[in-house]
């Protein structure tokens, strides 16, 4: 009997690394490949790589190094490198020089040749590489896709960035901007929820800025309202956005509409006009507030953010600007990142702070925000909302987890038959961002 060949695929990074895991998992599956239970019995090992800290990237290739010793069992095995990591100059020598063991390398915007690289390595068994060097290379509409989020289904609608912050490398390894057609994203959400899935999560480095890059008279508002119009209970969310773009028209649509989530996610990553400055991020703190007071008009609307600290050359007052923009905003929850240098980004060449100084910032600003979370979820209790059921709680026996519209974590006791239905909880503890509840019924 022919054992069936099986792939392991390891995933670093964003939501956007997450859905391109299903393509590539989806060209395995058209190749003959199964999910393979654990690592070690895998013939292809897969790692989608982020590159957007320099954690990330030592992780990765601490990763990388492990899969040695199985190659030294199975010397038939494929290992490959792909995505943003792959992406940056000089990491395919040096995958080749230190990682002689690695088969392939693609760059994250080349690996829908997945399928033609495995079969150059199985025919000739020589090293295969391909690092796309068009920053706006053609979007591919025809990739398979095995998704794996269960009764959420992430869809692209556009890829690459033009922002150009100064500490970010996502526009060196992703691309410039793209945005896909509007008939084929509206054409993707219809087809997902005839299959069954109720929740659609948009994506995109900046989802705000789709069709920017057209000339069709559409953009972000305009393609969300034409999903508000399809018929049918689901939801959907969107990320990631950016202050620079959000604007009245959008917020006007989520407040009309059943089904956009009353959820925003708008990264803020300082409450320093200067170091918003040299971030390149071009907003200032009072277009941002500005922007949250029209937010806070949409009922039981939840905000979240991503916030860096430690940026180059910020002073303990740029600090306290953060700090005092957070409490004034009251984000539901925040991301928040000690700032990590990236060799080829402008932020790389200013002044860096010390790490004691970050360490104490980053431990500041966590406190404040879990303060400020915990009194948000004490608000909810003995309230009734309505949970889209996503899973089951990995943690705890007999409990299953699900969102609110506004995007809070509820967890309660119930039967894994009602993941993938809206069901009303009532909340009756919170333990920080998390709440607990009961079938209301």
């Amino acid at each position: 009997m022919i054992k069936e060949k099986s792939y392991y695929i390891d995933t670093y990074g964003c939501q956007m690394n997450v859905h391109d895991s299903e393509k590539i998992a989806g060209i395995l599956k058209e190749k003959g490949y199964k999910p393979a239970d654990d690592i070690s019995q895998a013939d292809i090992i897969i790692f989608n790589t982020c590159c957007i800290r320099e954690t990330a990237e030592k992780k990765i290739f601490g990763s990388i190094g492990n899969t040695k010793k199985y190659k030294k069992v199975n010397k038939e095995l494929i290992i490959a490198v792909v995505g943003c990591m792959a992406q940056q100059e000089g990491i395919q020598e040096k995958i080749q020089k230190s990682y002689g063991f690695v088969d392939i390398v693609l760059g994250s915007l080349n690996f829908h040749n997945l399928s033609d690289a495995i079969d150059s390595v199985l025919t000739k068994r020589k090293f295969f590489a391909q690092i796309e060097k068009d920053a706006k290379p053609a979007i591919k509409e025809d990739m398979p896709i095995y998704r794996t989020s269960g009764v959420n289904a992430w869809v692209n609608i556009t890829y690459g960035c033009d922002n150009f912050c100064s500490y970010c490398i996502v526009p060196y390894v992703r691309g410039r901007e793209r945005s896909r057609s509007p008939q084929a994203v509206l054409d993707e959400i219809k087809r997902l929820l005839d299959e069954g899935y109720r929740e659609i999560t948009l994506l995109g480095q900046n989802v705000n800025s789709y069709c920017n890059d057209m000339d069709n008279n559409w953009n972000f508002a305009k393609l969300l309202e034409e999903i508000s119009k399809i018929n049918g209970k689901f939801r959907t969310r969107f990320m990631t956005s950016h202050p620079k773009d959000f604007n009245q028209e959008i917020v006007d649509i989520i407040k009309q509409s059943k089904n956009i989530c009353k959820s925003v996610h708008l990264p803020v990553q300082s409450g320093s006009n200067r170091i918003l400055k040299l971030m390149n991020r071009k907003y200032t703190r009072e277009h941002y507030l500005e922007l949250i007071d029209h937010i806070n008009t949409i009922p039981k609307v939840g905000i979240t953010t991503d916030i860096i600290v430690g940026f180059p050359t910020e002073t303990k007052e740029d600090f306290e600007d953060t700090l005092s923009l957070v409490e004034e905003v009251r984000f539901s929850n925040a991301f928040t990142f000690v700032y990590s240098k990236r060799s080829g980004t402008k932020a790389a060449e200013m002044p860096q702070i010390d790490k004691l100084t970050k360490k104490k910032r980053i431990m500041e600003l966590v406190a404040l925000q879990n303060k400020i979370t915990k009194e948000i979820s004490q608000d909810y209790i003995g309230k009734i909302e309505e949970i889209l059921v996503e899973d089951t709680n990995p943690k705890i026996k007999g409990v299953i987890c699900g969102r609110t519209d506004n995007g809070r974590l509820v967890n309660f006791y119930g039967d894994k038959k009602l993941i993938g239905e809206f069901v009303d909880i009532k909340i009756t503890s919170a333990k920080s961002s998390a709440l607990w509840g009961e079938l209301n019924v």
